[in-house]
């Protein structure tokens, strides 16, 4: 009986531990192509703009990428990432982080030397897409 018992047991797992493995091997194909996103925490923090008062800003962005090889390159030269952008929203005034179209312009340059950063260090851009998932200035 407890033969009987161990084979139907066995019979009945073969299938699913099967359809494990065929999963894993699918997913293995799908990594290079799977779009991930790289979110640069703790957020940026830092000042902008001249002149006697300071002005503050805080952005949470976060980077599309595709395919784990990417990401983890990406999260390799994300020290080198970080000052690029920090640098880039210290040259800012109120005039560029005032409107929505000024953000969008800034969005897109930021994506531009994340990209030219990453050219230089990889031979390849391997970021897609920069997002704003929270961007806060204190004039």
């Amino acid at each position: 009986m407890r033969a009987f018992l161990a084979l139907l047991l066995f019979l009945t797992l073969s299938p699913l531990a099967l359809a494990e493995e065929a999963a894993k091997a699918e997913g293995g194909k799908d990594e290079a192509t799977k779009v991930m996103f790289v979110d640069l925490t703790p957020a940026l923090v830092g000042n902008y703009g001249s002149g006697p008062k300071l002005k503050y800003f805080k952005a949470d962005i976060a980077l599309k990428v595709t395919g784990k090889e990417a990401k983890d390159k990406v999260e390799h030269h994300e020290p080198l990432l970080r000052n690029q952008l920090i640098m880039l929203f210290a040259q800012q005034t109120d005039d560029t982080l005032g409107s929505v179209d000024a953000k969008e312009k800034l969005r897109q340059e930021a994506l531009k030397q994340i990209q030219t950063v990453l050219n230089e260090e990889e031979g390849k851009p391997l970021v897609d897409d920069l997002l704003f998932n929270n961007l806060i200035v204190q004039p």
